[in-house]
């Protein structure tokens, strides 16, 4: 999706993707990654992901990424955090103590921005992107994250042709393909979470499955 159109689903606050409350995945499978308190974890396309806040209260250092200034300037707001606000490059640098948070365009990462970066958090980033674009992310995450690094990843699969995205199916085939080679992959969880409370608006969009699964990476 271009920059325009993620832009005009912020100002409208045309926000479903977002989740009120932290997910219930990276509650359940973060410890599994068996990580150090300090480490540093790399949000891409994070809007303002209160999962942020449960990073932080693991006593990790965040760094998100997001294009939207609105909904960076949304997160510190809402959550009562006042930030300091520094250029950096092409983008625009938020700090609050162990946050941080990179406002611009994802593409524009490099490895001098990730070089602490000892993981990754992604529930809202590949299935956002269409299938091209799915392509490029994932070639740009092995470009710029270090070695060992290790990735928790949310994924949604359902029949494509009922709904159009975002956010977009992502089979498992896909996910081994994207990413194998270059990580190891290990598959934590699928669940069929059609019929749950939340997901409600799948159903009136003629969904006949919607499945969530979890990944464990580690980058190679």
């Amino acid at each position: 999706m271009h920059e325009a159109f993620w832009q005009a689903r912020w100002s409208r606050s045309e926000i479903g993707f977002h989740q009120a409350e932290v997910n219930a995945y990276l509650q359940q499978h973060w410890s599994g990654l068996q990580l150090s308190r300090a480490t540093q974890v790399l949000v891409p396309l994070c809007g303002k992901s209160l999962d942020m806040l449960w990073l932080l209260g693991r006593g990790h250092r965040v760094l998100g990424v997001e294009l939207a200034q609105k909904a960076v300037d949304d997160f510190f707001a809402e959550n009562e955090l006042l930030p300091q606000i520094t250029r950096v490059g092409d983008f625009l640098l938020y700090r609050a103590d162990n946050l941080q948070i990179l406002c611009g365009d994802f593409f524009a990462l490099g490895r001098e921005h990730l070089h602490e970066c000892a993981a990754f958090y992604d529930r809202a980033a590949l299935i956002a992107l269409p299938g091209e674009m799915r392509a490029r992310y994932v070639a740009h995450l092995n470009a710029v994250l270090p070695s060992a690094c290790q990735g928790l990843l949310v994924t949604l699969d359902y029949p494509q042709a009922q709904m159009s995205g975002p956010p977009f199916a992502v089979a498992d085939a896909e996910v081994r393909e994207l990413f194998e080679g270059a990580w190891q992959i290990q598959a934590l969880e699928c669940r069929d979470v059609l019929r749950d409370n939340d997901n409600w608006k799948f159903l009136q969009r003629g969904l006949s499955r919607l499945e969530e699964r979890v990944y464990r990476l580690v980058k190679c």
